[in-house]
């Protein structure tokens, strides 16, 4: 066992847990944060992303002690109380049919606009090539994503939600 110190959702916090571990699991198991899922614990489907330093990773590979010292940012990080613009987005398009997927999704939206405010569908595809939905929801996802740009662009020009 290690203590690990780490930043999750803007809050410090100390794990004691072997530094192997990974991070999904001290999230869910010792943290109680349970909006981050497991999938496939390979890394392939997306569905337990978070940001580590505003990247977007698979936290179920992601050892607890390569989050040492860094921010973690989960789905219960990007808004209190759902009004982030990509949360509104995904209630507006109605994107999710069983929800399973849908917070990984939205972390890998969320790690894109930043670098991409204006992205173009292949933009879109690009990033989310690593979340897997296994209802096939992409569409929706993809209208979302230029909606909460849409509304994010607004909000810098001055204009309103």
């Amino acid at each position: 066992m290690s203590t690990i110190n780490l930043k999750v959702t803007g809050r410090s916090q100390t794990v004691d847990v072997d530094p192997a571990m990974p991070l999904l699991w001290v999230l869910r198991d010792v943290l109680g944060m349970t909006g981050t899922k497991y999938g496939c614990g390979i890394a392939q489907c997306g569905a337990c992303t978070v940001h580590l330093d505003g990247e977007a990773i698979r936290s179920c590979v992601t050892r607890a002690d390569e989050a040492q010292g860094k921010n973690v940012t989960t789905i219960e990080g990007l808004s209190s109380d759902r009004n982030h613009p990509l949360q509104r987005a995904w209630i507006a398009e109605e994107v999710p049919q069983c929800g399973y997927c849908q917070s990984g999704q939205i972390m890998s939206a969320a790690a894109l606009l930043p670098q991409k405010p204006d992205p173009t569908d292949e933009d879109i595809n690009a990033a989310m090539v690593g979340n897997i939905c296994r209802c096939g929801t992409y569409n929706r996802i993809r209208r979302a994503i230029h909606r909460a740009a849409k509304e994010v662009s607004q909000v810098q020009k001055g204009g309103h939600q």
